[in-house]
């Protein structure tokens, strides 16, 4: 039984739709974020960044959720190419370029057009440019492919589709991605994803583009 520390956010999302999509059994501790649950000594020995998601695995502690979704893949046997064919390394890219660059920059985007509009009109202008760049990135990619990594779901889609949902945190319209919006809702309808966006609390949907149902 897996040991899974987290909340509802992007980052905390990946990890509990992997871990639903690979059938592994785990256990919800909810770390509140808002109220500093992750700053509390038990967290921190677990994960010293004081960041979820995180997980316990019998002896083993994994934090950071690149980290974790290749610990569960590799256990699993899911969701990751043999290592060193070229669908591996294709899920790495992308892995690493959610990790790098789509995570952090959206997360910023939230931070100045959800969470303190009106603070700096710079920091909006320049996230929101970054994030439709970076949607533009995606779209060309899933222009190719039915998946990031080719035509087999991997830990890549569960890294970079909780980012995606949030789309309305970066003021976007996914009908402006027709390749992302065909991915987005495609995933939008697995059991795995609608279970394991839905962690750690209950009642939360899935959120769906403009037109959606």
């Amino acid at each position: 039984m897996i040991d899974l520390y987290t909340w509802g956010t992007p980052n905390g999302r990946k990890v509990s739709i992997a871990l639903e999509e690979m059938g592994l059994d785990y256990t919800v501790h909810p770390i509140n974020i808002g109220q500093d649950d992750q700053f509390s000594p038990e967290f921190l020995a677990i994960s010293p960044n004081n960041k979820i998601p995180a997980i316990k695995d019998g002896e083993q502690t994994v934090f950071e959720s690149g980290a974790v979704l290749m610990y569960l893949a590799r256990k699993s046997g899911k969701f990751l190419a043999p290592e060193g064919s070229a669908e591996y390394w294709q899920t790495m890219e992308w892995l690493m370029w959610q990790m790098g660059g789509y995570g952090p920059m959206l997360g910023q985007a939230h931070h100045f057009l959800q969470f303190n509009p009106g603070l700096s009109e710079y920091a909006e202008k320049r996230y929101h440019a970054e994030a439709q760049r970076l949607s533009g990135v995606l779209n060309k990619q899933l222009g190719g492919s039915r998946y990031l990594a080719g035509d087999e779901l991997s830990i890549a889609d569960f890294a970079i589709w909780p980012w995606t949902s949030r789309f309305d945190f970066q003021r976007l319209d996914l009908n402006d991605y027709s390749n992302v919006k065909r991915w987005y809702l495609e995933l939008a309808k697995r059991p795995g994803f609608i279970k394991g966006y839905d962690q750690p609390s209950s009642g939360n949907s899935i959120p769906m583009p403009e037109g959606e149902t």
